[in-house]
């Protein structure tokens, strides 16, 4: 057993590996800027000691440290750990050792993976999981059994894919993103996709995306236009599902709406056939998926008034989210959908400006919350200039109280949504504002 501290503990990804290595036997501990559902969880159920904010005294003892991307070398516990001589590993570093002996089914693309790998996840019962998000199934981001196969998110953001050890990758698609990372060239991002199936001896790939297909590796290809048919959305006591025939495999059913949600499970129902899985068990574990947290996560499901928390801040993930909610709104029988929208990072919502304003087609009244910096210095955007053909609503916060989402403009309450569709988009804090929480 090792004393093992996270610095960035309250990141999704770096959670998830301190939760991974608790159940591993090792004692975690960890710290951040803020107090979060994360360190909480943390805290209660991990055993995990939490420092909040970073202070030097949280590394004392420790035999490892482990620290997100985000923290830089200025950080105090940083700074601390490397005077003390104790080992410090990027998140990226830490993947070797903590992967290296492990079976990987490694999930991979720009849009789809933390779906994909729940759904896989749900697919191969008994496997460990270690997710970007959370897994309504088992409410967390991470699960644990006692053998070496893992159910793994891989994450190109900063290469760290490449030192997941996949046994198989799924790839759902490829599109540049996180550019500042590979310096603007898309060459070494490309490569960097390239290498990472490379590594996998089983390779599942969603052959119609124009990369995926330039690929001269071997790979069990899917073809979505002709290998997924009869696609149907259908409500399960008001929640959507998704039916679809695959290949000669017959008909799947599935938690969520859209095309995409079809193209995610049969990339998960391939993988499980390489990997040995039954086609009647994955038939019936595939009904185990409940959706993903933040994900067309349907936070209140009323006859009159449906409200749903969605992670989409790119314009191709809101687009495709965009349609699912028409189809739901259709079927529910609502007349409005409105749409409240905080953009993530100044970076994001400039480099993809136009694809944004394109995305919320159809939307009867959008909501613009401000731009959520994570981190990034301030840069003066004309959102009301360039969202003008919209009816637009320019806010502070959201909140939700008794069924009834609340828009305000300095400190007063401007608008309110009582009925219909409403749905929210963003990464950043909007998820707990929709929600009603502090």
């Amino acid at each position: 057993m090792k004393k093992i501290h996270f610095i960035g503990i309250g990141g999704i990804g770096l959670s998830a590996l301190a939760k991974f290595l608790h159940n591993d036997g090792h004692k975690i501990s960890g710290s951040d800027i803020k107090q979060t559902e994360i360190t909480n969880d943390l805290a209660t159920n991990f055993d995990a000691k939490i420092t909040i904010p970073h202070h030097a005294d949280a590394v004392e003892g420790v035999d490892k440290v482990i620290y997100s991307a985000a923290v830089r070398p200025n950080n105090p516990e940083y700074q601390r750990a490397k005077e003390l001589g104790i080992e410090l590993l990027s998140r990226k570093e830490a993947l070797k050792s903590i992967l290296g002996d492990k079976e990987v089914y490694a999930v991979g693309g720009a849009h789809g993976k933390s779906t994909t790998s729940a759904m896989l996840s749900s697919i191969i019962p008994e496997s460990n999981a270690l997710i970007g998000a959370i897994s309504k199934e088992f409410g967390s981001n991470v699960r644990s059994f006692p053998n070496n196969k893992v159910v793994f998110e891989a994450d190109e953001s900063d290469e760290s894919f490449l030192n997941s050890n996949p046994h198989l990758a799924i790839v759902t698609n490829v599109e540049p993103e996180h550019m500042e990372y590979y310096e603007y060239d898309e060459e070494r991002f490309y490569n960097a996709y390239r290498n990472f199936i490379k590594l996998a001896k089983i390779r599942v790939i969603n052959a119609e995306d124009t990369f995926l297909a330039s690929l001269e590796l071997e790979s069990i290809k899917l073809y979505p236009s002709k290998d997924i048919k009869n696609i149907e959305f259908v409500l399960v006591d008001g929640e959507p599902h998704t039916k679809f025939a695959l290949l000669d495999l017959g008909v799947f059913e599935v938690f969520g709406f859209g095309n995409h949600i079809a193209l995610d499970a049969a990339l998960a129902i391939l993988a499980a056939l390489e990997l040995g899985e039954q086609i009647e068990d994955i038939r019936n574990n595939l009904l185990h998926y409940k959706g993903i947290k933040k994900r067309f996560d349907i936070v209140q499901n009323q006859e009159q008034c449906v409200v749903i928390d969605d992670y989409g801040h790119h314009p191709t993930e809101i687009k495709v989210t965009m349609q699912s909610l028409q189809a739901y709104k259709s079927l529910r029988t609502f007349t409005k959908l409105n749409v409240i929208w905080q953009p993530h990072k100044y970076s994001r919502t400039m480099d993809n400006l136009q694809g944004f304003v394109e995305c919320f087609e159809g939307v009867d009244e959008l909501v613009i919350l401000p731009i959520w910096a994570a981190g990034e210095i301030e840069v003066d955007i004309d959102l009301k200039g360039a969202f003008s053909r919209y009816k637009l609503i320019m806010a502070d916060s959201i909140t939700k109280e008794d069924g009834i989402v609340k828009v305000l403009k300095d400190g007063h309450v401007i608008q309110e949504y009582g009925d219909g569709l409403i749905t929210a988009f963003g990464a950043g804090d909007i998820t707990y504002q929709i929600r009603g929480e502090s």
